[in-house]
């Protein structure tokens, strides 16, 4: 048995930080669907996809960690540190002989020693950067994770739109429309909502701006 595991919401202001696990027997399958990494298919392919791997796969496993959970972990733990936690819950549910990560850690071999470290169980893992693209059944972990947050962030906007009827965009720093949600929130309701990274520096950037307006008002 071979698993493949993949994050997708890693580094965005909005949302939660989604691990997939997908286990298959070998990689047969996803080489007869002729697989691809999530961000190299379009929304409505990568859909397509995930109803396939969900169908052919041994077993599946997802961890949702919402922005909140995020928040407070990171009062003691890394980034990667939580991605290392996360990953290792995942195999052991999944019990893979061969397990392929892609790699959060700038070492990747390190990234794989401490999965390895957490587990009860000892698979062989393969800890590479870019897994998702080089590897069929991490391409595959790539779309669950991917179109899990997917539907987590469209859940998020329709809740929030009954508040602000702005479009949320995809909850990145980088997305201008999720940048004017985010700060048209804060400046309608002196707060941001719990979905928001609270710990990210582009968040306390928005708050502490405002501290300072309002020392400036005196």
């Amino acid at each position: 048995m071979i698993c493949g595991i993949d994050e997708a919401g890693r580094g965005p202001l909005v949302g939660p930080l989604v691990i997939a696990g997908v286990l298959f027997e070998n990689e047969d399958q996803l080489l007869k669907m002729k697989i691809k990494d999530s961000k190299q298919l379009s929304p409505k392919k990568r859909d397509e996809f995930a109803d396939k791997i969900r169908n052919y796969a041994k077993k599946i496993e997802i961890i949702v960690i919402p922005a909140s959970d995020i928040d407070d972990m990171r009062k003691s733990m890394t980034i990667n540190e939580i991605e290392v936690f996360a990953f290792s819950k995942v195999i052991e549910n999944l019990k893979p002989y061969i397990c392929y990560v892609d790699s959060a850690d700038v070492d990747e071999k390190r990234f794989g020693r401490e999965i390895l470290s957490r587990l009860s169980i000892k698979p062989k893992i393969i800890s590479k950067h870019k897994a998702d693209e080089i590897y069929p059944v991490v391409s595959a972990a790539s779309i669950i994770a991917k179109t899990t947050r997917d539907n987590e962030v469209q859940k998020i906007e329709k809740e929030l739109q009954k508040k602000l009827n702005l479009p949320l965009g995809s909850g990145y720093p980088a997305d201008p429309i999720t940048m004017k949600f985010i700060h048209s929130w804060f400046e309608k309701y002196k707060h941001l909502p719990s979905c928001v990274r609270h710990s990210w520096k582009t968040t306390k950037k928005i708050i502490d701006a405002s501290k300072i307006k309002k020392l400036d008002d005196f």
